[in-house]
């Protein structure tokens, strides 16, 4: 079945899958939940609309930059009502959220279908999104192009994951500092319904989504592997050569 990739690089991204109030975490590799709605926002779709159509392409991810989990926080002041005076009055202690991200990582994401179609028409939505493309939270705008050129492969999910060429070379990153660089990347892959894995971490993570307009959302269960760093395609730029 063809495969659509995307790159999902930025100095900060969060991909939450248990966010509570003043606690909003961070997953290290992208949500499902996350990608599908940044697939409706390039699309165009309201919460309200029907992601059956996207929401059943089988996902994978490969991490060609580990990020570094890092926490923010901010005072939140709202409003609350007392009761005796009968107004509303501003809650001048303030709640603190923490919020966690990822810094600094890159990611190599593919959508796997049967319907090439769909995958051409995200593709078309990446390249002139309605809605801004955003990676996990408003604030976290891409600093590379989310689209790819060629991005729609012929090959399963698997082969396509792991055969493109390695996204996580630093712009100034010497030559010779390559070799430090891990020789395998993890993958997190979507288990298909024949599929077979003896041997390998299985996961379940809550990241289905059903409806984000009821942010209704069931388990899938994912693979954790890992595969050989690929070539990239141009060598890094040493300016200090």
């Amino acid at each position: 079945m063809p495969t659509l990739l995307l790159r999902l690089a930025g100095p900060i991204q969060s991909w939450g899958v248990q966010s509570r109030f003043e606690l909003r975490d961070t997953g290290t590799v992208p949500s499902k939940s996350g990608v599908i709605g940044m697939v409706c926002a390039a699309l165009g779709r309201d919460r309200a609309e029907p992601i059956e159509d996207v929401a059943r392409l089988r996902m994978g991810v490969r991490v060609d930059r580990e990020g570094q989990i890092r926490r923010d926080f901010q005072t939140i002041r709202g409003w609350w009502w007392e009761r005796k005076a009968g107004r509303w009055a501003p809650n001048r202690n303030g709640t603190i959220s923490n919020r966690y991200f990822l810094a600094d990582a890159v990611f190599l994401v593919g959508l796997e279908g049967d319907d090439r179609q769909i995958l051409e028409m995200i593709d078309r939505a990446l390249g002139s999104p309605r809605w801004p493309l955003v990676l996990g939270r408003r604030a976290n705008a891409p600093s590379q192009p989310i689209r790819l050129e060629n991005a729609i492969s012929d090959d399963s999910l698997e082969r396509a994951l792991a055969s493109y060429p390695w996204l996580g070379a630093l712009p100034l990153q010497r030559l010779s500092r390559l070799d430090e660089v891990e020789p395998q990347l993890r993958t997190v892959i979507e288990v298909g319904d024949d599929a077979r894995h003896d041997g390998l971490l299985r996961q379940r993570v809550p990241d289905q989504p059903l409806s984000f307009a009821s942010r209704r959302f069931a388990l899938r269960e994912v693979i954790v592997s890992h595969v050989p760093r690929p070539q990239y395609e141009e060598e890094p730029i040493d300016v200090h050569q």
